[in-house]
């Protein structure tokens, strides 16, 4: 059965979508825990990211520092922080979060809420950087 991950790369479930290309996708987090915070997946279907192979392992980080990278000049923020957690979607991915203090990439904290208007501006900024 699909991940709600792959179903968003294809198209079935709409995304905020920050780039793409053949092996990898990037979209704003629906449950953010700051503006700005995005999702970093491989379209492979791997349920651990330990368990990618080392190429696509690798492929993947260099795809996420192209996509911080953009964050880091799109919001305001002292780094962009990496985790991988990975329990809540049997898909590998990586979490970017942009933060000014280390409290702000705490998932126990109360999730942001934005508006479809607001991800869109953010999505926009954040790709006016790639």
């Amino acid at each position: 059965m699909a991940t709600i991950f792959t179903k968003i790369i294809n198209g079935e479930i709409p995304s905020y979508k920050i780039a793409e290309d053949e092996n990898f996708y990037s979209f704003l987090d629906i449950n953010p825990l700051v503006k700005g915070h995005t999702l970093v997946v491989p379209k492979k279907e791997v349920d651990y990211i330990f368990d990618l192979d080392d190429k696509t392992t690798a492929d993947l980080n260099i795809f996420a520092k192209k996509i911080a990278k953009a964050l880091d000049k799109a919001i305001n923020c002292k780094r962009v922080g990496v985790i991988v957690i990975g329990t809540e979607v049997p898909h590998a991915h990586i979490h970017l979060i942009p933060f000014n203090e280390e409290v702000e990439m705490n998932f126990q904290r109360k999730k942001l809420e934005f508006s479809q208007s607001e991800f869109e501006k953010i999505a926009s900024k954040i790709k006016n950087y790639l």
